[in-house]
């Protein structure tokens, strides 16, 4: 195989609808959520894992197609991989960055939250047999706030690159009208992605080494 393309994608992810991508709970203190959101232990942001991101998509794809099996559904390999014990093993055509909180111009929105960046939203449970309440507080960060969207798509000189154009427009489509982490059939999670710049870059073209083109 030979790398011949690279496509960037930018743009922002917006949330619709508070959002729970959960973290670990090692910093839990009384009287706080039970449940935290991942953050970046040098900011303390709340971030998006790309591979939050990049699962979601790749399982609604298959979901869509009828496949129940991972790695069994063609289209969904051709842009995702597979693993190595796969008969069609090769590796992701696509990366998919980490999203960054943006704060710039939402300084005063978060600073009325009840947590750095992020709000706690308590939840009932009722059992049905006692109908003793179970009361559980999740952190979420709140509708409203925006992360940075940051994919690369790789394009080899045996590849179909419409057609994994394509599933990537439909993995995004998919996401719009289901749900990114957790708690998603209780109205978190919903998102919307506007892309910025789409902008593709030769291989030949522009990588080079010591100011020298790439040679085939």
């Amino acid at each position: 195989m030979k790398l011949i393309k690279k496509i960037f994608y930018t743009g922002e992810i917006t949330l619709v609808t508070g959002l729970h991508i959960g973290g670990s709970n090692t910093t839990m203190s009384i009287g706080g959520p039970d449940n935290f959101v991942i953050r970046n232990p040098l900011n303390n942001m709340p971030y998006i894992p790309g591979s939050s991101l990049k699962g979601k998509m790749r399982a609604l794809v298959e979901i869509v197609n009828g496949c129940a099996k991972v790695g069994k559904d063609k289209e969904t390999n051709n842009l995702f991989g597979t693993s190595a014990d796969n008969e069609d093993s090769h590796p992701s055509r696509l990366i998919v960055r980490d999203g960054q909180l943006l704060i710039e111009g939402m300084e005063k929105a978060f600073a009325n939250t009840d947590m750095p960046y992020t709000e706690s939203k308590t939840e009932v449970n009722i059992d049905r047999i006692t109908s003793k309440a179970n009361p559980r507080t999740f952190e979420r960060v709140p509708a409203g706030a925006k992360f940075s969207l940051n994919m690369v798509l790789n394009i080899f000189d045996s590849d179909n690159e419409e057609a994994l154009k394509k599933t990537l427009d439909k993995a995004i489509e998919l996401l719009h009208d289901d749900y990114l982490g957790g708690s998603g059939s209780r109205g978190y999670g919903q998102v919307k992605i506007d892309w910025e710049k789409i902008k593709e870059e030769s291989i030949v073209k522009e990588y080079t080494t010591n100011g020298a083109e790439i040679k085939s």
